[in-house]
């Protein structure tokens, strides 16, 4: 499965390579793509397993940049 989320709050290029190389080292995910410029990430990964990958992929942005917010 392949969806795009919008990202709240995120303030910097830095904090969005950071995000983009840990959600690609998930177990599961094909590919991911975080853009500062667009605020959005995309990401193609397992369709059985897509909702735990995305909690995952929440914890990952909280923890590199706090305020920022997917919107699903």
């Amino acid at each position: 499965m392949k969806k795009v989320f919008k990202l709240q709050d995120l303030d910097c290029a830095n904090c969005a390579a950071k995000i983009e190389s840990a959600v690609s080292k998930i177990d599961g995910v094909e590919f991911a793509s975080v853009s500062f410029m667009t605020s959005k990430m995309t990401v193609k990964a397992d369709d059985d397993r897509f909702e735990s990958i995305m909690d995952e992929i929440q914890r990952i942005c909280r923890k590199i940049e706090p305020d920022c917010v997917i919107v699903r």
